[in-house]
C-alpha cells in the first residue's frame, strides 16, 4: 500500500515520463472543469423551476422525476426538495472549484519545475460548445383545479 503512494509522487525518470504525468494531470484539470460546467447548468435549471413555480398556489399539483420515475406532488411538497438539491449541488460545486485550484496550483509548479511550455496553434480555440444536457430530474406542473 505504501508503495503506491510512493509511486505516485515518485520523480519522472525521463522527458517522456513527464510527459505522461502532466498530460494526465491536465486529463484531471479538464474533467473537474466538465464536472463543474455540469452540475452548473443542474443548479441554473433548479433556479428555473423554483422561479417558474414560486408564485403558483402551493396547493396545485405538479410532477416530478425521481429517480427516473414521474411522481405526482403538490408544489408546497415540491419547492423544499428542489430547493434543498439545489444548495446540495452548490455545495459540490464550491467543492470542486476548490479542487480546480489545488489541481492548477499543482500544474504550475510540475510547468515551473520541468520547465513546460504548451505551443498552440493559430487558430485553436478553446470553447467548450458541446456542452451536456441536465440530468432527467425535472418537474411538471399540472394544470390548475380552479380558474385562475
Amino acid at each position: 500500500m505504501a508503495s503506491k503512494a510512493e509511486d505516485d509522487h515518485r520523480e519522472p525518470i525521463n522527458e517522456q515520463a513527464v510527459a505522461n504525468k502532466y498530460a494526465t494531470m491536465r486529463n484531471e484539470l479538464n474533467q473537474i472543469y466538465s464536472k463543474i460546467t455540469e452540475l452548473e447548468m443542474e443548479v441554473s435549471e433548479h433556479s428555473l423551476v423554483m422561479n417558474a413555480i414560486q408564485p403558483l398556489d402551493p396547493s396545485r399539483r405538479c410532477f416530478r422525476m425521481i429517480g427516473g420515475v414521474l411522481v405526482e406532488r403538490t408544489i408546497k411538497e415540491v419547492l423544499p426538495a428542489v430547493q434543498r438539491n439545489k444548495e446540495g449541488l452548490e455545495e459540490v460545486v464550491a467543492r470542486l472549484n476548490e479542487g480546480l485550484e489545488k489541481k492548477k496550483k499543482e500544474i504550475a509548479e510540475f510547468e515551473s519545475k520541468y520547465k513546460i511550455r504548451i505551443r498552440k496553434p493559430d487558430g485553436e480555440s478553446n470553447d467548450d460548445g458541446g456542452r451536456k444536457e441536465g440530468s432527467a430530474q425535472g418537474v411538471l406542473v399540472g394544470p390548475a383545479s380552479g380558474s385562475e
